[in-house]
């Protein structure tokens, strides 16, 4: 299935999410639209965190193990298509 998301651009958690840890990844919480997801990936969970210091989504994904890449890389897509993260 083709990306629905540019990977060369710059990717951010959006400023109305919050995240909160759990041992199982996080919560995350889009104040705006009240909708609450959960992050099943501790790595994705940290991948988040820091995903508006890359300048490119393509170099964020290199800190996750490359056998793990396109899932993670399509769990960014549906947290896109949520609102979750956003274009910086």
């Amino acid at each position: 299935m083709p990306s629905t998301i540019d990977r060369r651009a710059a990717w951010r958690l959006s400023p109305e999410v919050s995240l909160r840890d759990e041992p199982f990844g996080a919560l995350a919480y889009h104040h705006g639209t009240r909708r609450l997801v959960v992050v099943k990936s501790a790595a994705l969970a940290r991948l988040l965190e820091r995903l508006g210091e890359y300048p490119s989504m393509e170099e964020a994904l290199d800190e996750i193990p490359e056998g793990a890449r396109e899932r993670v890389a399509r769990a960014l897509e549906d947290l896109a298509e949520s609102g979750i993260v956003s274009g910086a």
